[in-house]
């Protein structure tokens, strides 16, 4: 049976122990991968950019007016049947279905091939920094080790828990923590199969995983005071934190059960 406390003491430890390291790759990690808290922008950024909205909607509003005072733009919108405008309007569409389309597909294959390996990467540093001070080159170790059967096993982790959350939220969120322990295991186990490393992390997290997400609101206090200090203290402190105390926790149900 393991603690917080003792997970969280631990994990502070790692990382303290390989401080600026450690911070760079959870700061990667929350780039690619969405891992963490994202970088808030700056007040006076927003106000900037504010600004730069309100006149453009003031000088669309000037153009607009224009438009409507044009004669020959009135004739010309008047002339135009209903036929042709559900052309145009279809043409527009479709048009944006398939950009649309398109980026959700660069996106997909952005996931699969880069992302989620580097999740497995990341996931063998914050392992092996609980040891001992772990290299930053941890994070490319998929593209040089069974890179293939990772990307797929990873691939129907993300698939599963998609479609559990399209039959509720909870047993999608469910279905994530029972799978929560496939890429630390591929992280140690590179040459495991796809049905192993599903059987094992569902044998990990049997009976564990409202423990483990009680464990991840057990830092809801300091996501708030990132979200307060615009990510700061996420980037610096509250992510390492927290992926160290997920690979803790990784360590515990892998060597004392």
């Amino acid at each position: 049976m393991w603690k917080r406390s003792e997970l969280k003491a631990k994990a502070k430890v790692s990382f303290k122990r390989n401080y600026w390291r450690s911070v760079l790759i959870s700061l990667l990690f929350a780039l690619l991968v969405g891992g963490g808290t994202s970088v808030a922008s700056s007040s006076s950024w927003r106000e900037e950019a504010d600004q730069t909205v309100d006149g453009e909607e003031s000088s669309l509003e000037e153009d607009i007016e224009e438009l409507a005072k044009d004669e020959e733009f009135k004739e010309r919108i008047q002339s135009m049947d209903k036929k042709t405008l559900t052309i145009y309007m279809v043409g527009f569409f479709i048009g944006a279905s398939i950009v649309f389309l398109v980026i959700m597909a660069l996106c997909i294959l952005l996931d699969v091939f880069v992302c989620n390996p580097v999740e497995i990467g990341c996931d063998r540093y914050y392992i092996r920094n609980l040891r001992e001070p772990a290299q930053v080159g941890n994070i490319g170790y998929v593209f040089d080790s069974n890179y293939k059967s990772m990307v797929k096993t990873m691939f129907f982790r993300d698939l599963y828990v998609f479609l559990w959350t399209l039959l509720l939220v909870i047993p999608g969120i469910v279905k994530a923590y029972q799978y929560m322990m496939i890429p630390y295991l591929l992280a140690e186990n590179p040459e495991m199969t796809k049905e192993q490393a599903f059987a094992e992390s569902k044998r990990m997290m049997s009976g564990q995983k409202w423990r483990a997400f009680v464990l991840d609101l057990s830092f809801i206090g300091w996501e708030i005071l990132s979200l307060l200090t615009f990510g700061l203290v996420g980037i610096f402190y509250v992510n390492p934190y927290r992926d160290s105390t997920h690979a803790a926790l990784y360590e515990k149900l892998r060597y004392s059960n």
